[in-house]
């Protein structure tokens, strides 16, 4: 897999509400159209992976920026049920009409706003490695160290989540991002940590996380106060099926958030890998959650 990164597509829209929206297109450009929802914190490089798998498989696949990330303007007060309109935007000004959403980590939870919100433009749900809400305890708990003190934070503490976040990891992403990796490494499991010795994979990463903080913390931070509030919807109510992939060696977001999920929504399709971590089971079976 070769992927030339000086060639990636940066591209905005105007909304409405005069923000801009960043995104890129991977994949065949006249495939079935599927939005691509980044983790956290991350932005709409990562999907830069399956740009050969995408093309053989006849996908065209639409990584948007969240507010605040990447190449996306900050959006004040934003909730998490503002993401679909955002996204229905962009589909109306590419000439789109139904489409896939997949959400990968952090993601999740805004594929699964789509779902409640606009089942109607949809003809797919998929979510991998789907991060459960994390203002359940239950859910919080299981998870690492570093996640559960942000989380905490953003839930309790929400004044002090915007130095962390413009401290830690702003300026530890810019000004050392092969130590952030190293890290981020040294706290995976066996099959994750493979994953990420891939050169390819470690130069997207890096990037996709340093473009996640391009012009500042401040949509990150929002990011974690979102995901630890109530999202605003009730996940019994998603009608659609779902798929729901996870590994069961993940140590980031724990398998258990996938089936926190599944017993919650109407329809679920669980699909658990034998030994795949956080980073490998999305790099390693993405054609298949494509299929």
């Amino acid at each position: 897999m070769k992927l030339n990164f000086m060639n990636r597509f940066d591209r905005q829209i105007p909304l409405r509400d005069g923000r801009r929206l960043g995104y890129a297109e991977y994949g065949d450009a006249l495939g079935r159209p599927v939005f691509h929802f980044h983790g956290f914190p991350s932005s709409r490089l990562e999907a830069g992976l399956h740009h050969t798998l995408l093309q053989q498989r006849n996908i065209r696949l639409i990584a948007v920026d969240r507010p605040g990330c990447g190449l996306s303007d900050y959006q004040p007060g934003r909730r998490m049920l503002d993401w679909p309109d955002d996204v229905v935007e962009l589909a109306d000004a590419l000439g789109i009409g139904r489409f896939g959403v997949l959400g990968v980590s952090g993601g999740g939870p805004y594929a699964l706003a789509c779902a409640w919100k606009i089942p109607e433009r949809l003809d797919a749900v998929t979510l991998v490695c789907g991060l459960g809400p994390v203002h359940d305890p239950g859910l919080r708990d299981v998870m690492g160290w570093h996640a559960r003190l942000a989380f905490l934070l953003a839930r309790h503490s929400p004044r002090l989540l915007w130095p962390v976040y413009s401290g830690t990891l702003a300026i530890g992403v810019r000004l050392w991002p092969g130590t952030t990796y190293v890290w981020k490494m040294a706290s995976t499991p066996g099959a994750d940590r493979a994953t990420l010795r891939d050169v390819e994979v470690k130069t997207c990463l890096m990037a996709s996380v340093r473009e996640s903080v391009r012009h500042g913390s401040a949509g990150v931070a929002r990011e974690a106060l979102l995901y630890t509030n109530d999202w605003g919807f009730s996940l019994a109510e998603i009608e659609l099926p779902v798929d729901l992939w996870h590994g069961t060696a993940d140590r980031i977001v724990p398998p258990s958030h996938t089936q926190f999920i599944a017993r919650a929504v109407a329809r679920p399709r669980v699909h658990l890998l034998e030994g795949e971590g956080h980073f490998s089971l999305p790099i390693r079976h993405m054609g298949a959650m494509l299929g």
